[in-house]
């Protein structure tokens, strides 16, 4: 299984359906169910002001797969984009970093899942389940 490291709040702000869209400088091609890990580190970036909003810290699972979705588009932001989303849809807009040229991950079908412990990786990683082993 695909998985993706997010640091905290983030998320737990996707495993909790506060946050569809998650926003990176770099894009992939990869369409497909994805776990979610929370990192082990917590973000104090300004958009994390917003989080806490949405999430307590003490809901915060850090090092551990705490969601599964799919990951169904991988879109280049553009002006028009991220205005679309500003107008459209305030919150994910605060909980994101939108900027041109950076990728929206628009992520569908968010479950959240009994954590599994795990070390995190940069980039999409792979999760081996029946062995509970990481590989890259």
């Amino acid at each position: 299984m695909k998985v993706i490291s997010l640091k905290e709040p983030y998320a737990t702000l996707i495993q909790k359906k506060h946050k569809r869209i998650e926003t990176r400088s770099w894009k992939t091609s990869y369409r497909g169910e994805l776990y979610i890990h929370a990192s082990k580190s917590i973000m104090s970036d300004p958009v994390t002001k917003y989080a806490y909003q949405y999430v307590e810290k003490k809901d915060l699972q850090c090092g551990y797969i705490i969601a599964k979705c799919k990951l169904v588009d991988c879109i280049e932001m553009t002006e028009e984009w991220i205005r679309e989303i500003k107008e459209n849809n305030p919150k994910e807009y605060q909980l994101g970093i939108y900027e041109v040229g950076r990728y929206a991950w628009i992520l569908e079908e968010i479950e959240e899942i009994q954590p599994i412990p795990a070390n995190g990786k940069l980039n999409i990683w792979d999760y081996k389940e029946e062995k509970n082993e990481l590989r890259s």
